[in-house]
């Protein structure tokens, strides 16, 4: 018995297979681990979790949330669109069949105020779907005591409710467009329902814009006129409180005060001269005092010397009870109205208040000119700053007196100083003298 060598035993091996057992092993059975090449099913885990990560992400909805939302609103454009024109046009059809009735112009009055609600369940919709942020308009402005007829010629007037009206009656047509290609798009052309998508949502966008939102213009300036009218209001009410309030203090008090004396001093008259004559002087003085408190009191409705003399006398006897060294100078050519003069004299005359009792300057300025048709007003100090219109301070309740006049004011006081205000009132011309 023979043995072999281990040459013979090398060269006994079949030619063409590799010395490495995995040689021999297919690719695909191969697969690279951690640590170097794993050996198929028979290797660790680490090879099956490099196998599974090399499988495609499992399918998933491509297009984006806003996609969804726009394709969403389309769908729903019929079922909301046949809903409003179908209201819209019974209401229509019966309110002005009706209209030479006495019911019609009511039932077109109700129609109107359900369209406004239709038109804010759109705004809420194109708000949700199609991120269109648009403001809501303001309520009808009723106004007081107009009774049942005004109530009713407002709500027949109401522009929001007839544009609510137009939008619900031309948007079926285009909400069976839409719906159609929408659809269609679905389930025929995927790949490009977004840009479809999006270019239907365009026209929706501006239909609700056009129609559907409100008059900024229009809307602004009716709230500005209710917040003015408030002011207005709450001043003039404050002003009569303060006066009232002047006379049960100052001149009421000091004339009873008066009225007593000069009776004590007639019942003395006779019996003791001398003490009748000393209190005749002491109601004499009464007299004087409460002659001076009246004139501050007309002087705070409305002085004197702004009647006769215009606003530039008028600042300058100001600044000069004022307690800080005042430069005043007026550059007007010509007077303007009363109302606004009159706005001016008391906005200058409160600063200067301010001034001498917070602000701790030593020298201040005031410039009134008129640019085109505004009244400019600036007050300069050199004081230590800090004066805010925040906190319900006398400054923010000037701010809002000016605004009731479409007015600004404008306050620019670092700290440590100086501060600068600045008015603005628009420029009416005193009516001409008759």
């Amino acid at each position: 018995m023979t043995s072999s060598s281990p040459v013979d035993r090398h060269v006994d091996r079949p030619v063409g297979r590799s010395a490495d057992p995995l040689a021999d092993r297919p690719a695909d059975r191969l697969v690279d681990g951690p640590d170097g090449p794993d050996r198929g099913d028979h290797g660790d885990h680490g090879g099956r979790g490099a196998r599974a990560a090399r499988l495609p992400r499992p399918p998933a909805f491509a297009f984006p949330t806003q996609t969804w939302k726009e394709i969403a609103h389309l769908l729903a454009n019929l079922p909301v669109g046949i809903a409003c024109f179908v209201f819209t046009l019974v209401w229509l059809s019966v309110g002005l069949g009706l209209a030479v009735t006495v019911v019609g112009l009511p039932l077109l009055a109700l129609g109107l105020r359900f369209s406004r609600l239709l038109g804010r369940f759109e705004r809420k919709r194109a708000r949700a779907l199609l991120s269109v942020h648009i403001d809501e308009p303001s309520p009808l402005p009723y106004q007081p005591g107009s009774g049942f007829l005004g109530r009713l010629w407002t709500g027949l007037r109401d522009p929001v409710g007839w544009r609510a009206t137009l939008y619900a009656l031309i948007r079926l047509p285009w909400s069976v467009v839409t719906f159609a290609i929408t659809l269609t798009s679905l389930f025929a052309a995927w790949p490009v329902l977004p840009w479809i998508a999006r270019g239907l949502t365009h026209v929706d966008r501006a239909m609700v814009r056009g129609l559907l939102f409100p008059s900024d213009e229009l809307e602004r300036r009716i709230a500005e006129l209710e917040s003015d009218r408030g002011t207005v209001v709450d001043t003039a009410a404050a002003d009569l409180r303060r006066i009232e309030r002047d006379l049960h203090d100052g001149a009421q008090a000091r004339l009873v005060a008066l009225a007593m004396g000069l009776g004590l001093a007639k019942e003395k008259l006779e019996e003791d001269p001398e003490a009748a004559a000393k209190m005749v002087d002491e109601a004499h003085g009464e007299v004087k005092l409460a002659l001076q408190e009246l004139r501050d009191l007309a002087r705070g409705i409305h002085p004197a010397i702004l009647t006769d003399r215009g606003l530039g006398p008028a600042l300058s006897a100001l600044a000069a009870r004022c307690t800080v060294p005042v430069r005043v100078e007026a550059e007007l050519s010509e007077r303007p109205a009363p109302a606004i003069e009159g706005i001016a004299y008391f906005t200058v005359s409160e600063l200067l208040q301010n001034i001498s009792k917070h602000s701790g300057a030593r020298t201040a300025e005031v410039d009134v000119w008129r640019a085109e048709d505004r009244l400019l007003i600036q007050v300069r100090d050199d004081g230590h700053g800090g004066a805010s219109t925040d906190g319900g301070t006398g400054l923010a309740g000037l701010a809002e007196r000016l605004g009731s006049v479409d007015g600004l004011f404008v306050v620019d006081s670092p700290s440590g100083g100086p501060t600068t205000v600045t008015a603005e009132l628009p420029w009416h011309p005193a009516p001409s003298p008759r």
